[in-house]
């Protein structure tokens, strides 16, 4: 892992991808290539399904607790990153809050949502909750590394509740079994929309280097698809376009 980041460091590769250990890739990546001038913090960058299509959620752990500067740094890098992968000339940028309205949350949440309002540069959409995400209300959520992962871990293991139940349901008697075969195509669909490989690759992002971060238990499918991410940011000089927009903002 030291040698591969090292080696992307070096100019040598372009990206990193790595099914490692998620803490000691993001220690040795800060280590080695730092932060990009004006990004006081890494953060874990990834994609979730939604009603309408992609929202790019961060932080996903990489920073427990988080100031006022790391948030609006996130809005950046969020915003970047969207435009990069997701061809969204104005992405939204959403808050994750406990609440829609705009006296709720903490201080840090309340400055942050003043600051990015306040920004020309920024398509701010205001506080969203928990059960806006899958709405796809927001194509960037922003939120710290606590939360934000909380929310990944719920939302993981909410889909394999309702898988198991599936399963089961399906099991149940001879009808449901038939009920099954006929379902078939439409089962195969679903499971083409919601396929977790087809969202694998977080990204470091704030780093002087691609990192990309794949899923421990990912399975060829998925790890293909964090190969595509890393070549994705790569080729379309996603450091460069973090720089550009960090000399456009909050200064």
């Amino acid at each position: 892992m030291f040698r591969a980041v090292q080696s992307v460091k070096d100019g040598k590769s372009h990206a990193i991808v790595s099914s490692g250990n998620t803490g000691a890739l993001m220690v040795i990546s800060t280590v080695l290539m730092k932060t990009i001038k004006g990004i006081s913090r890494p953060a874990i960058a990834s994609m979730f399904p939604t009603m309408k299509s992609k929202t790019v959620m961060l932080d996903l752990g990489a920073n427990i607790e988080c100031d006022l500067k790391n948030i609006l740094d996130f809005a950046i890098l969020g915003k970047t990153f969207s435009k990069t992968l997701l061809n969204i000339n104005k992405p939204k940028i959403g808050l994750l809050n406990v609440g829609s309205e705009v006296l709720k949350g903490n201080q840090i949440v309340q400055l942050a949502a003043k600051k990015l309002q306040m920004e020309k540069n920024i398509n701010f959409y205001g506080f969203i909750e928990g059960n806006d995400i899958p709405k796809g209300l927001v194509d960037v959520v922003v939120t710290d590394g606590f939360t934000g992962n909380i929310a990944l871990k719920t939302a993981e293991g909410t889909a394999d509740l309702y898988t198991s139940y599936l399963k089961s349901s399906f099991k149940d008697n001879l009808y449901s079994k038939f009920a099954f075969i006929i379902s078939l195509p439409v089962l195969k669909s679903l499971w083409n929309r919601v396929n977790p490989g087809k969202y694998n690759g977080a990204m470091f992002l704030g780093l002087n280097g691609i990192v990309v971060k794949s899923h421990g238990r990912s399975d060829a499918y998925g790890f293909a698809n964090a190969i595509s991410v890393a070549y994705d940011l790569s080729i379309n000089n996603f450091n460069e376009k973090i720089i550009s927009d960090i000399k456009k903002l909050f200064k």
